[in-house]
């Protein structure tokens, strides 16, 4: 099983050398796909000889799939600039190199995410389990938000030991610009849709949200951490359907 290691990147001089340095070892090829970065990491990308190739920004599944349609092989890893495989993830990708797999096999694996410097393991952040390797001719991303693997036929999927580690906010203020923008491009989006506001929801989805976050999925066991990602999120409930009400209320 040969694989292409494929990136999508803009100013990730911060993030990819990490990235990189994690997966040339399982990776038979690495294909990066830059959408104007100004930074270093088209330098940073050229110690590793990859392929690196421009693209205008076509939206996050457009732009992946464009990414994977470069690659040499048909056997697919995709990594984000901010995550790294773990030394357990890579030695269980190694065990199935060797093999040949059939086109209907995917890998999943568990995403755990780094917040302002530590591990969060709770908050319904882990195990984010996620579909990253895969035969690209029977899959590919959708979504215009958060992109999603849809698949042409039934496939198995096999769980590989270890995690994706993924840096993704070194500060409070990362998370919460992140998901107020989320937050903004949703309420849009279900705009867009026809979906019907309603005051109820801007009230009660926020309170919701904290509840099942911190309590149920034991947010406060993250301490701190835990407490601010929880109150974020509920923001970000209430930004969504805020957003919703402006543009329904600038229609009538």
């Amino acid at each position: 099983m040969k694989i292409s290691v494929v990136i999508i990147t803009k100013n990730e001089e911060r993030n990819i050398l990490r990235c990189l340095n994690s997966v040339q070892d399982v990776a038979d090829e690495i294909v990066v796909v830059d959408s104007g970065s100004t930074d270093d990491t088209a330098a940073i990308c050229e110690q590793f000889g990859v392929k690196f190739v421009h693209q205008d920004w076509l939206g996050y599944s457009e732009q992946k799939n464009f990414a994977n349609s470069l690659a040499t092989n048909d056997w697919i890893l995709s990594i984000d600039a901010d995550e790294e495989l773990s030394d357990e993830l890579k030695q269980s990708i190694f065990k199935y190199k060797n093999q040949h797999m059939p086109h209907d096999i995917v890998f999943s694996m568990n995403r755990l995410t780094n917040y302002c410097g530590h591990w969060i393991r709770h908050c319904g952040w882990y195990p984010d389990r996620k579909i990253r390797i895969w035969n690209r001719t029977v899959g590919q991303w959708q979504g215009e938000i958060h992109e999603t693997l849809e698949f042409s036929t039934k496939v198995r999927e096999k769980v590989l030991k270890g995690d994706l580690l993924h840096y993704s906010f070194e500060t409070a203020q990362d998370y919460e610009n992140q998901q107020f923008k989320f937050a903004k491009m949703r309420g849009q989006h279900y705009f867009m849709k026809g979906k019907k506001h309603a005051s109820f929801y801007m009230v009660v989805s926020p309170i919701f949200s904290f509840i099942q976050h911190y309590f149920f999925q034991l947010g406060f066991l993250d301490g701190a951490d835990g407490w601010h990602i929880c109150l974020t999120t509920a923001k970000a409930t209430r930004m969504k359907y805020k957003t919703l009400k402006e543009l329904t209320d600038k229609k009538l």
